[in-house]
Formats: C-alpha cells, sequence, structure tokens
C-alpha cells in the first residue's frame, strides 16, 4: 500500500492542541521545547492553555499548526511516506517532513512567513470566501470580469469547493455577481486577509531572502507542492515554488489526484483537524483515509 501524508493549514487550530502528544511522549515535549525556544515565546503555553483569540493570531497559528503536525508525525507515524503535500502553510510541515528541510529552519519559516502575511493583511481590508457548488471556470471568469478591485480563486479544495480571495469590496462585487450567475452558497471565512491573492505580493521580497539562505535538501519522497500540483524534489524549484505559493492559488484537488495517479492509496492527515480528510473524500470517495492522532496510544 503506498502512504500519503497531507498535513493542514490556517485555519485547523483549536484549544488545548499538542497538549495530548505533550503529556504522553518524551520526544514531543523535547520538540516543543524547542520550538519555544526558537521563536522566543512560549508558543506551547498558548496551544495548551491560550485563548480562541490568542490561537487565533497570525503569528501564532501558522506556527503553532506546523509544530502541532510535525510533533504528530513524528510521535505517531509507523510508515515511511511514499509522498506528502500540504495544504498552504502544511506546504512547509511536508517538506520538513520529508528531510527537506530541518525541523528549526522549517519553523523559521513559517515564523516569518506568518509575520509577514500579517503584515500584509493590515495594509488592507481583505478577506476570503468559500463558494460551494459552483462551476470554478465560471469562479475565475467572474473574478477576471472584476478589474477595478483585486479578488482571485485561491483556492481548488475541492470539486465542490473554490475559495476566492481579495479585497472586501472585490469580495463583495464577486458575491453580487457570483449570486447573479446562480451560486447559491457563498461563505466569508475566518482569517485574516486575502492570502494566496495579489495583495501578498509585498511579503514575497523578505520571505524570498530568507529562504534563499536556508539550507534545503533533496526530499526523501516527492512533495506534491501547492503551485503545481506535481511531485517536485528538485530544490530550487521548490524554493521557487514557496514563494510563488503566497500570491497563487492552491491547487488541492489537482493534487490529490495526481498523487492518486501516481499509486497513492493511502491518505493519512497529520495534524489538528480533520478538514483534509474530508476534503479527499469529496474529491474521491474511494479513497481511504485516516488521521494520524487515532494513533494515540
Amino acid at each position: 500500500m503506498s502512504c500519503a501524508y497531507l498535513f493542514p493549514g490556517q485555519g485547523a487550530q483549536y484549544g488545548g492542541m499538542g497538549k495530548e502528544l505533550y503529556d504522553r511522549f518524551e520526544a514531543a515535549r523535547s520538540l516543543f521545547a524547542q520550538a519555544d525556544e526558537v521563536l522566543g515565546f512560549a508558543l506551547s503555553d498558548i496551544m495548551f492553555h491560550g485563548s480562541e483569540e490568542e490561537l487565533r493570531a497570525t503569528k501564532v497559528t501558522q506556527p503553532a499548526i506546523f509544530v502541532h503536525s510535525y510533533v504528530a508525525y513524528r510521535c505517531l507515524a509507523d510508515q515511511a511516506p511514499d509522498m506528502v503535500a500540504g495544504h498552504s502553510l502544511g506546504e512547509y510541515t511536508a517538506l520538513a517532513v520529508s528531510g527537506a528541510l530541518g525541523f528549526e529552519d522549517a519553523l523559521r519559516l513559517v515564523a516569518l512567513r506568518a509575520e509577514v502575511m500579517q503584515w500584509c493583511c493590515q495594509q488592507q481590508a481583505s478577506g476570503m470566501a468559500a463558494v460551494i457548488k459552483f462551476d470554478p471556470d465560471k469562479i475565475v471568469e467572474i473574478c477576471a470580469g472584476i478589474t477595478d478591485e483585486v479578488v482571485v480563486a485561491a483556492n481548488y479544495n475541492s470539486p465542490q469547493q473554490v475559495v476566492i480571495s481579495g479585497s472586501m469590496e472585490g469580495l463583495r462585487l464577486a458575491e453580487e455577481r457570483l449570486r447573479e450567475a446562480g451560486a447559491r452558497l457563498i461563505i466569508p471565512l475566518n482569517v485574516g486577509g486575502a492570502f494566496h491573492s495579489p495583495l501578498m505580493e509585498p511579503a514575497r521580497e523578505r520571505l524570498g531572502e530568507v529562504i534563499q539562505k536556508t539550507t534545503f535538501s533533496k526530499p526523501l519522497c516527492p512533495v506534491y507542492q501547492n503551485v503545481s500540483a506535481s511531485p517536485e524534489n528538485d530544490v530550487e524549484t521548490i524554493k521557487q515554488q514557496l514563494l510563488i505559493q503566497l500570491t497563487h492559488p492552491v491547487l488541492w484537488t489537482s493534487s490529490i489526484q495526481n498523487m492518486v495517479e501516481n499509486g497513492a492509496d493511502w491518505f493519512i492527515e497529520c495534524g489538528p483537524g480533520n478538514t483534509l480528510q474530508n476534503l479527499t473524500k469529496r474529491i474521491d470517495p474511494a479513497i481511504k483515509t485516516d488521521h494520524i492522532l487515532t494513533k494515540i496510544p
């Protein structure tokens, strides 16, 4: 059986995340301590005891999800991955698990990514919304027709769900035109801003400088990156696509489909929540899925 591990992105956080791993595994305690030292603040304390508001802050959320997902894999995985993929932020966890990035280097990049994305969010009121059960091509066409505001298709999560991202006025115009075209269900997302859109462009230069200075290695298994939905193992390609990811859509549906075509027949979500399990089932109901946290003894 060919095993693929999937790592979630922002939005999967919850109060108390990681505490059960910390209590049960010495390796988890060591990794949480390492993370707190690298970040310079007690991330673990916020994860275990922080309020929902504290956890929702981007500078906390992204490192917390990365650390939780990585720790869960290290403590509970009983089979090496044949391939990996991560949704948005989760791509950094996938790279760390594959050996392309060291844990501390990946965490530093995640922390910087969170910082520069939060800065972009503060420059202009923006957001994201999920469009449910509507033609993806029509969504792209409608967004492209709005030329005086920023709004784009940002996440192709499943055949039934595409997330749009942009300025608040761009989202309002897109929703109005989508409803006129027949879209019935459009759900605003509780996120800080317009991720995976041109509004994240100012973050690219700063993150790019640090990515270029960070040591990457050839991964031990293929990494299906968000912007190509293809298996990547070339270091320069991986670095380039990590940066492009900030402003380009997450091709999640195509990533899962390509992994299945390339032999994956068992998908294990690794991290907080079960969003990726649910999306995978919507992409292909025949796929066998599991969640790694069910392996906690």
